[in-house]
């Protein structure tokens, strides 16, 4: 599209006779301040009331809306004085790590140089658009093209004030942050209900199963409450215990099974070695205690990945799941003698021991009040990947494309 031509797919029917957008560099828009670190910076954090907000590109972990309302450690006044101090309301640009996000401050304080301050762009941009905008897969898609080739972990001033930005009305940008914002904020109502559920599920797992020390679970369905106490049997003794004879390389784009590897993402392959119910956890790698997935039907699995498998008639083997989910983590790290475990050992999986419900009927209520919950879970998580496809659609028919 040629810069006198410049108007997006999407505009809103009171725009539509208005005039194109224009283009042009960042630099033309916005002015740039880097941020600015006290050395060495163990010397200047404090804990003290009157310490200054230190804010870090890690501050941004578990943000979802690009707006940071916290941070996570705090400098000295004198340290502030040797950084570039920021105020609520700023916008401020990642050139490391993750480079190119943008995050509106809802606090204030001081910023390190992985960061860019952004300023005086008040005459051209409204300020939530533009951090649309500076989101958005138009602009991003930038960075990655200066990226392209090589291993970039960050970005000079001179890249960012080389991005092209479109720019049109204040109006319509109003306009369309509105819409956006809108959507953002259902985005994270509907974020906050699957937190809520994931809360939900950890209080069910802590208070359905016994504490250690104790034969009984805090809560218990009124009709088991008569069956009396719940017993210890190890895995070996209630299940079959083996690992896979595959390797990564194996897997196979589309292919007809699931393959489960070292990681959470599950691959796939055209043989399978089992058809039957199965639980299965990584043997080794980062996901250690941390991997498990439940399947029914035919799968493959690799050599360093645990398969359990074959229940004894008198279990249920989605119970054994849950309560194997809910309890090896802390089991490996108990056993192991640092604070990060490479690898599980045999005996770990095989000598685990599992509280077990008298009845079978008990471990059937138990797994399918669990199932239903996981089945909520996966619902909410799917509707807010549809939230977020949607606005990734949008934004591609707001945004002019170049």
């Amino acid at each position: 599209m040629s810069k006198d031509n410049l108007v997006p797919e999407l505009r809103f029917p009171e725009f539509a006779n208005k005039a194109n957008w224009e283009l042009k560099p960042f630099s033309k828009f916005i002015k740039l301040y880097r941020g600015s670190s006290p050395r060495p910076i163990r010397e200047y954090l404090t804990n003290s009331d009157l310490g200054v907000n230190w804010i870090k590109i890690g501050d941004t972990s578990t943000i979802a809306d690009y707006v940071i309302r916290s941070v996570s450690e705090k400098i000295t006044p004198e340290g502030a004085k040797k950084s570039r101090s920021v105020k609520k309301g700023e916008l401020i640009l990642a050139n490391s790590m993750s480079y190119g996000s943008t995050y509106l401050l809802e606090v204030e304080g001081c910023i390190y140089d992985g960061w860019f301050v952004l300023r005086e762009y008040e005459d051209y941009f409204d300020k939530q658009f533009l951090l649309q905008l500076l989101n958005s897969e138009y602009t991003q898609s930038q960075y990655k093209k200066f990226a392209a080739g090589g291993i970039v972990q960050n970005i000079s001033s001179e890249i960012v004030y080389n991005i092209k930005l479109p720019k049109t009305s204040k109006e319509e940008q109003q306009k369309i942050a509105t819409c956006l914002s809108s959507l953002d904020e259902l985005i994270a109502a509907h974020k906050d209900k699957l937190e809520t559920l994931k809360d939900h599920k950890k209080g069910l797992l802590q208070n359905l199963f016994p504490q250690e020390g104790e034969t009984v679970p805090k809560v218990r369905f009124p009709k088991f409450k008569g069956d009396g106490e719940w017993k210890l049997k190890q895995l070996e003794h209630v299940s079959k215990i083996t690992t896979g004879n595959k390797d990564t390389q194996d897997k196979i784009d589309n292919g007809e099974y699931p393959f489960f590897v070292r990681s959470q993402t599950i691959e796939r392959i055209n043989s399978f070695s089992f058809d039957c119910e199965a639980f299965l956890t990584s043997g080794d790698g980062v996901g250690v205690g941390k991997i498990y997935h439940y399947i029914v039907g035919k799968f493959d699995f690799h050599q360093r990945v645990y398969c359990i498998y074959d229940f004894e008639k008198d279990v249920d083997g989605k119970f054994i799941f849950y309560f194997f989910s809910e309890h090896f983590y802390e089991r490996v790290m108990r056993m192991s003698a640092k604070n990060s475990v490479d690898s599980v050992r045999r005996a770990m999986v095989t000598e685990m021991p599992i509280s077990i419900p008298p009845t079978k009927k008990e471990q059937q209520k138990i797994a399918s009040t669990l199932t239903a919950v996981d089945e909520l879970i996966s619902a909410q998580e799917d509707k807010i990947d549809q939230l977020i496809d949607h606005k990734k659609g949008l934004m591609q028919g707001l945004f002019p494309k170049t």
